[in-house]
């Protein structure tokens, strides 16, 4: 299955089709995804308890995996998931663009590109005293 919790997904098929939504919830054994206001589905629930009121709630139902399309950050378009390798970890990409769907290894790669460049050039640290007691040195003489 290739999508996970927190991706952007479009469904294809069915009553809501068009509708994008983000996945709330993944259920690899069911080959499903619940997806934010869609499949809406009505659950009447009973008082336990005296002080308890009966209710209707409303919740996302599931829907089945083949029936959504990721949606890509960067190009903003329902596409397939392909998979590379980007150091030595395997990744999800956007077949249209080429960009990287996981959004918790882009942000890590981000990262590490900054801390790449402060460890070439690192500032050289002076202590305070020191310096206070070489400026009295200059002095005295």
């Amino acid at each position: 299955m290739n999508i996970k919790v927190n991706d952007t997904v479009l469904v294809i098929t069915g009553r809501y089709k068009g509708k994008q939504g983000k996945v709330l919830k993944t259920s690899p054994k069911n080959n499903a995804v619940f997806v934010e206001g869609v499949n809406i589905v009505h659950k009447h629930e009973k008082a336990r308890k005296s002080n308890d009121t009966s209710r209707i709630v409303t919740e996302e139902g599931p829907i089945d995996v083949s029936n959504v399309e990721v949606v890509c950050d960067k190009c903003g378009k329902a596409t397939r998931v392909g998979h590379t390798v980007a150091d030595g970890k395997r990744v999800r990409v956007c077949k249209k663009c080429g960009a990287v769907l996981d959004k918790a290894y882009a942000k890590r790669s981000k990262k590490a590109e900054p801390a790449e460049e402060k460890t070439e050039a690192p500032k050289k640290r002076t202590r305070k005293r020191s310096a206070k007691s070489e400026n009295k040195e200059t002095t005295a003489e």
